[in-house]
């Protein structure tokens, strides 16, 4: 199964930037005792922990398929993005609400605050390249797609991890700062709990919009739109198919996605000629979409009266079919007049 190189990029680069800030701020707080910092270090711990799961998710998912698991292993990666998210909540958010509580209960002073904040503004700038860089590979596979879109649409989940943690470190290292310097001027230790609570309720909400995302994901995910319909017009390029009566996708991996679908063959064909039209419509498929790895076709009969309109698979035909018109056509594409199942769909 191929795994790109993109997403461990920017995994390897978070990796060693959060093993080296980890340890500078466990140093720092040793100096300092404060709250904020020693959430930071925490924080710092699990994303680096995270880290190490996303690659041992990426090494497990090459393993080859197995009599239990003949569609393989791709999915590890979806798990251990899971792993992730309930990691960084119970170590790094559950950890940092309390220490922040007990801090604004049982206030005590920052010791030496400007070794805390050099260290802070030390980590913020090797943040700030770990962002970077993932940010660099997330732009390559973006295309026009806004951030929000991307993290959501994404099957990949490598590069949501990297982005949200790094995002959430850079404005968890602003409530540190914030709380330490505050603190300091003030000489009342609550706001160096306060720094350390905000911390703790960010990494709860990062970890939540994590885990909703590595949920679909491991629940299993249908292809992108614009997949299926380059599946659907490559299934209806050839004589041999008369059309998709129904369709269904889903990732079996990131880079491998598994399609089921009913085409329409003509009856008048024989057995030989159909199982010859459904070799060279996988053929066509897979040229179209690499990753189409698994492909399921059933040949039938197409009746326009029978396609239920409920059923997600028929409107995943209806919609790829019509968007393949669209593409080819432009603005002149047209419904065709002899079938309902298309006029309903282009009413829409």
């Amino acid at each position: 199964m191929r795994v790109s190189l993109r997403e461990m990029r920017a995994v390897l680069a978070a990796l060693g930037a959060n093993l080296g800030i980890a340890v500078t701020k466990f140093v720092a707080f040793l100096f300092t005792g404060s709250a904020s910092m020693l959430a930071e270090a925490v924080h710092s711990v699990a994303d680096t922990g995270n880290e190490v799961l996303l690659l041992v998710g990426r090494g497990r998912s090459l393993r080859p398929p197995s009599d239990e698991h003949p569609f393989g292993y791709g999915r590890e990666r979806y798990f251990y993005g899971f792993v992730v998210s309930v990691m960084l909540f119970t170590v790094g958010a559950a950890f940092s609400v309390y220490d922040g509580l007990h801090k604004i209960l049982n206030p005590e002073p920052v010791r030496s605050p400007l070794v805390a904040l050099v260290v802070l503004v030390a980590s913020a700038v090797l943040e700030g390249l770990s962002l970077r860089t993932g940010v660099s590979e997330a732009n390559k596979v973006r295309g026009d797609r806004n951030w929000g879109t991307f993290i959501r649409r994404t099957k990949a989940p490598e590069l949501p991890v990297v982005l949200l943690e790094d995002l959430a470190a850079l404005i968890g290292l602003g409530f540190a700062f914030t709380g330490v310097t505050l603190a300091a001027l003030t000489g009342n230790g609550q706001w160096d709990g306060a720094g350390s609570l905000a911390i703790g309720l960010l990494l709860g909400a990062a970890a939540a919009i994590l885990a909703v995302e590595m949920k679909s994901l491991l629940i299993g995910e249908a292809a992108s739109a614009e997949v299926q319909r380059l599946v659907i017009a490559a299934l209806e390029a050839g004589p041999e198919v008369d059309r998709v009566i129904h369709m269904r996708t889903v990732h079996i991996s990131p880079d491998s996605i598994l399609v089921a679908a009913k085409i329409a063959v003509r009856p008048t064909d024989t057995a030989a000629q159909v199982v010859v039209g459904i070799d060279e419509a996988e053929q066509r498929v897979r040229a179209a979409v690499p990753i189409a790895n698994v492909i399921y076709l059933e040949p039938d009969l197409y009746h326009p009266s029978r396609a239920d309109q409920a059923d997600p698979s028929v409107r995943s035909a209806q919609r790829g079919r019509s968007s393949s018109r669209r593409n080819q056509a432009g603005p002149a594409d047209q419904a065709d007049p002899a079938d309902p199942a298309d006029q309903a769909e282009e009413t829409k």
